[in-house]
């Protein structure tokens, strides 16, 4: 099976590295959804993302023939994404206020807004409607060394700043309160997450595909929860569940002939059903 893996590694490196980078960012960020119970708000913004994308493939039918053939580049598709994701992210953090309204709420309704609309707007043209079941069903096979470039520069940032600010996003995230009294901007902070939070999702979900941006994203994060209960220590166990089983799945994934992203997500629901019984097993004690 690992030799399988290695042969196979000449030709499939980037997906490889791609998949990797892409758990790691995804698991440190979904810390913060975790950590506040805002865990649909990754499917939420998953689909904002879709939605942008599906807006870039219809503009593309548009411009052909004309000065705007740009628009039919992935570049322009995957920036549509990421803006989508991000308005979606900031909207939902401003709109609770302003509205009154719960999260859950306007994050469900991001959601549907994002899950219907995007089917519709390329109902009519079978490449749209091909690109958005490849991005629903998850794919990671397409992943190229830009792809790399990118996660690698994604996930030096979210080091960085979570090397340098690691007290104050652990006071932000366990009591807000609190942090305002300290004199911490919150609403700024707020308004950073959900921006780091879109572009994160934005760029995972147009390389890898829905389920695998959100099973890493929230999956990582739940199990470490179960089994440690300091914030501190959740930045630490979560990208190390989504590394080990990233590799696992990947070389189980190569040797089977099944798809990577799809594997590494049932094997994560695993875990966490074993993270469930270990906890059930300490509170019975």
């Amino acid at each position: 099976m690992i030799e399988s893996f290695l042969a196979s590694w000449p030709l499939f490196h980037d997906v490889y590295i791609s998949g990797v980078l892409i758990a790691l960012l995804l698991s440190l960020v979904g810390v913060a959804v975790v950590a506040r119970d805002q865990i649909f708000l990754g499917a939420a913004v998953s689909q904002a993302s879709l939605l942008g994308i599906s807006a870039g493939i219809w503009l593309d039918g548009m411009a052909v023939g004309s000065a705007w053939e740009w628009l039919a580049s992935d570049t322009t598709h995957s920036v549509m994404g990421g803006v989508c994701a991000v308005v979606g992210s900031l909207a939902v953090a401003a709109a609770a206020s302003r509205l009154r309204e719960t999260r859950e709420a306007l994050t469900g309704w991001l959601f549907l807004v994002g899950s219907s609309v995007s089917v519709l707007i390329v109902a009519n043209s079978p490449h749209g409607m091909a690109e958005v079941n490849r991005l629903l069903s998850s794919t990671i096979i397409g992943a190229g060394e830009v792809d790399v470039a990118i996660f690698v520069t994604l996930l030096a940032v979210t080091v960085a700043v979570l090397a340098l600010r690691l007290r104050t996003l652990m006071l932000l995230l366990t009591d807000a309160e609190t942090a305002q009294a300290c004199g911490i901007a919150v609403a700024r902070w707020d308004h950073a997450l959900a921006v780091w939070l879109g572009l994160s999702v934005a760029w995972s979900i147009h390389v890898s595909g829905m389920i695998f941006t959100f099973g890493c994203l929230v999956l990582p994060g739940l199990i470490a929860k179960s089994l440690v209960r300091e914030v501190r220590s959740l930045f630490l166990v979560a990208p190390l569940v989504a590394l080990v089983a990233t590799v696992v799945s990947f070389v189980v994934a190569n040797d089977r002939d099944l798809p990577p992203g799809q594997v590494t997500v049932a094997l994560l629901c695993l875990a966490q059903a074993a993270a469930w019984s270990v906890r059930s097993r300490r509170r019975g004690r």
